[in-house]
């Protein structure tokens, strides 16, 4: 049961258990308090209620109380698919508007007095109807056991009928709805109270017979007639009339309606994140409990809009995470953005096949090792792999990083395997100084592998492309050439490339830093086409003859 007291006027949010939309609250005036109960089967030691937000306020929650049934109480054929959300548990006869609940229910359930006035609740009360009690022991002791006080208290049809309207919470509807009768009057011999209950649009309820005496065999017990499955509109309204045989008009102790609520089974991926979160129990990220994806996606995670939704994003950046990469995590089959950069995670990367869905996939910064596994050639959909600054070893695997942006920095022991058919061409540009831009050029090509054929017209345009064999060096001698580095030199400038600073036509600008203080750009051919190779090759001629005009200054 849940208890809501307002603090400001005008709250509406949603209160959900589990992954299943429980209810809708709304609260306009400051002094309203509002309960809620929830019936259902404990398949668990442990329960999640979720407050969300719905259009207007802040969800809020005064008191939530669990209390335990007798397994017999309330028992149906669906309680393992439908939860039963009480709309309707009223007390008729009731001495006061108090409500009553424990110690007089022993289940503290709460039985709200029939004298309460809520607008469009118990109206269109026939005229004649009465308040009866009695002190008199009741025995209640069978199927959901009201307490023996609502059963000593009830309403009487002085002139033959009992007429009520009601607003039910969450209907229109199946629900469960059942009526408790007890006789708590003495009847003469000669007398008898006889009634049937009468709903509009169902007639074949009309037809039983209630005698409570004879049905519950004897006086001051329990009789309760009801229905497990029974369509119900949102404005109920009903009546008990009496037979034309029965001398007394129709009688009504108390009255219990509850709308079966469809279980939500949740994310596809609840279980698997909830075994990672075992992982990391303590930590401050892993407490928000529930459901991953319902009613409300948990902050470190994203989810799509299915029925039954999947993770599609996973976002645990820099969250202290350490021992190995959570095995769970390859189960997350919808998964496509996989962030567990800026960590201390350790030993290998394991295998993705199958979440195909991966696009983006960030593990920087960890303490990694082993190889990078080539079952990353199996997502079909992967286009951006970083792994710097971890302590992977070995070769790439051959073709991964032509279909993924790949950044493997700080892997000194990683590196990739000979390049076979494959040009790269590379530019770099030093400034030295505040005033002086010194611009030097470097373009290798590596040569194609050996005997493959070319087209006559493709050995013409490589043969007049203007690439220059620079052999000079950067001092001040004059000069058309540009100074020469060794691909050591670039990648230990660079730190194998780690920090991009830009992009232009055909290549990719990184920054670096020489030995002797100086900055550099490098820039590195990636186009393996003709016109990005002569484009490359025109830029170099372009900054090698700057370099001597620059130098007559």
């Amino acid at each position: 049961m849940v208890t809501l007291t307002a603090i400001m006027s005008i709250q509406k949010f949603d209160i959900s258990v589990g992954p299943t939309h429980w209810s809708t609250i709304v609260i306009s005036d400051a002094n309203t308090i509002e309960s809620i109960e929830l019936i259902f089967l404990a398949s668990s030691s442990s329960i999640s209620v979720c407050l969300s937000n719905a259009t207007t306020g802040k969800p809020f929650i005064s008191t939530l109380e669990l209390r335990q049934f007798n397994g017999s109480v309330y028992f149906t054929a669906f309680e393992n698919q439908f939860y039963l959300s009480v709309s309707a548990r009223i007390n008729f006869g009731a001495d006061s508007v108090d409500p009553v609940r424990y110690p007089d229910d022993p289940y503290d359930r709460i039985w709200e007095s029939d004298s309460v006035k809520k607008a469009n609740y118990l109206v269109d009360v026939a005229a004649g109807t009465k308040k009866v009690s009695t002190d008199m022991p009741i025995n209640v002791n069978i199927d959901e056991r009201p307490p023996e006080k609502v059963m000593q208290t009830a309403v009487v049809g002085m002139n033959g009928s009992l007429t009520y309207r009601l607003n039910l919470d969450g209907f229109p509807g199946f629900g469960w709805a059942f009526t408790y009768f007890a006789e708590i009057e003495d009847l003469d011999p000669t007398e008898s109270r006889k009634f049937r209950l009468v709903l509009p649009g169902n007639p074949d309820m009309s037809k039983a017979v209630v005698n409570i005496e004879e049905n519950a065999q004897g006086k001051y017990r329990l009789y309760e007639p009801g229905y497990t499955n029974l369509s119900l509109p949102f404005v109920l309204n009903f009546r008990f009339g009496k037979t034309s045989d029965s001398s007394r008009g129709p009688l009504l102790n108390a009255m219990e309606i509850n709308k079966y609520l469809e279980k939500n089974d949740g994310s596809l991926d609840g279980d698997v994140i909830s075994g990672v979160i075992l992982l990391y129990s303590t930590a401050d990220w892993a407490q928000e409990g529930g459901d991953p994806c319902l009613p409300v996606p948990w902050s470190w995670v994203q989810c799509n809009s299915d029925a039954r939704p999947q993770i599609i994003k996973l976002s645990l950046s820099s969250k202290n995470l350490s021992g190995t990469v959570p095995s769970g995590l390859t189960k997350l089959t919808g998964l496509v953005e996989l962030w567990l950069d800026g960590n201390s995670l350790t030993g290998p990367i394991p295998d993705f096949t199958g979440c195909t869905a991966l696009e983006i996939i960030h593990l920087e910064n960890n303490q990694l090792t082993g190889e990078l596994p080539s079952s990353l050639l199996n997502l079909p959909n992967l286009r951006e792999l970083y792994v710097q600054n971890n302590m992977l070893a070995g070769t790439i695997p051959s073709g991964i990083n032509r279909k993924v942006t790949l950044n493997y920095s700080g892997n000194i022991n990683l590196h990739e395997g000979a390049r076979r058919g494959r040009h790269m061409g590379i530019i770099i540009g030093s400034s030295v100084g505040a005033a002086v831009l010194l611009i030097t050029t470097i373009v290798s090509y590596l040569l194609v592998q050996k005997g493959k054929k070319r087209h006559p017209e493709q050995e013409q345009l490589r043969d007049s492309l203007p690439v220059q064999r620079v052999i000079s060096t950067l001092s001040d001698a004059p000069g058309e050439a540009a100074h020469c580095f060794t691909s050591f030199e670039i990648e230990d400038a660079t730190k194998k490339f780690e920090k991009k600073i830009g992009s232009g036509g055909f290549g990719v600008v990184y920054y670096g830093k020489m030995k002797d203080g100086r900055e550099i750009a490098v820039k590195v051919l990636t186009s393996n086409s003709y016109q990005g190779k002569r484009e490359f090759s025109n830029e170099v001629s372009l900054l090698s003859r700057s370099i001597k005009t620059r130098k007559k200054y």
